[in-house]
């Protein structure tokens, strides 16, 4: 009998170089699943819909069938390939109002695209030609399944995707493609009968375990909707003028959090030492949040959330 040495197959030659190179490029983790649609996510997209769970948030209503099934979004497509990229910051800043620690540096849309405009050129020049499509929270890609189906974690009480080695403070973003790779499997969820975030919520946003009411979320009610906060929050925001940490702040597996390590996410002067929230103009608006995700609010937007908290 003759031995030959084993050659690895494609697949895994392939799987093996494209996760290498997410690390390279400061990806945390990066985890791989079948593109397929997302049976279990269908009809518990179907009832948060139902139950106006998304708010003013009518988009989400939209491409119902993409959001289950990446292959209408990508033709042929056969991976979904799931990153995580850390924010948590080396300190906590205190501005009086607060903003949620996503937005300290540069938009994580800005840094992940380039990112993965990268990766794909990359795996074009060693790979081949392939048919793919990145996404940065920008479609109806429902990324929090995705990495979870990827093996990047599960998805807590408050909905937010949790690494046991590293907790919730994570930007997700994809690349679908019409690659075939190896597929990681999905974990255990170790929430167990902890209720930190739901006992934790002002608002009474986590309506139940993993079921959050986006319509009360403090994040919602500052960035995504646009007509005036309802009175009835009125003194149940604690300060948060952007955004909102407190579920992921009183989460015990974010005792495992580390710094992040990319540059792009530290935050600048201007933004750091800012305090003066009622004298805020359209100039220092733009000044201090000028390539902050912040501006996803807009100068009338924060304008609003100032007010509200006055």
């Amino acid at each position: 009998m003759i031995w030959t040495k084993p050659m690895f197959s494609s697949k895994a030659k392939h799987t093996r170089l494209i996760k290498n190179k997410a690390k390279e490029l400061g990806f945390d983790y990066c985890g791989i699943s079948r593109a397929d649609f997302l049976e279990e996510e269908a009809p518990r997209l179907e009832n948060w819909l139902k139950n106006n769970n998304h708010g003013e948030m009518r988009w989400m209503e939209n491409h119902f069938d993409k959001r289950l099934d990446p292959r209408k979004l990508v033709e042929g497509s056969k991976s979904v390939i799931s990153f995580l990229l850390n924010y948590f910051p080396e300190e906590t800043i205190d501005h009086g109002l607060k903003v949620s620690k996503y937005a300290y540096g540069k938009d994580y849309h800005t840094v992940i695209k380039k990112k993965l405009k990268e990766l794909m050129l990359y795996m074009q020049q060693e790979i081949g030609a392939f048919n793919g499509r990145a996404f940065v929270d920008s479609a109806p890609v429902m990324d929090k399944a995705w990495a979870e189906k990827g093996g990047l974690g599960w998805r807590g009480k408050n909905s937010n995707l949790i690494h046991p080695k590293a907790g919730s403070f994570f930007f997700v973003a994809e690349l679908i493609t019409d690659l075939e790779l190896e597929y990681d499997g999905p974990m255990k969820d170790y929430c167990g009968t902890c209720t930190r975030c739901i006992d934790a919520c002002p608002t009474d946003a986590i309506a139940q375990p993993y079921v959050v009411d986006g319509s009360k979320c403090i994040s919602y009610l500052t960035i995504e909707l646009k007509n005036n906060i309802p009175s009835e929050f009125k003194g149940k925001m604690e300060n948060w003028v952007f955004g909102c940490d407190i579920c992921q702040d009183v989460c015990p597996w974010n005792r495992f959090s580390k710094p992040h390590q990319e540059p792009e996410f530290v935050p600048g002067e201007a933004f750091k030492n800012f305090r003066e929230w009622q004298e805020l103009t359209a100039e220092i608006f733009d000044e201090v949040f000028k390539k902050s995700a912040v501006k996803r609010a807009k100068f009338e937007g924060l304008q609003k959330n100032i007010k509200f908290l006055a």
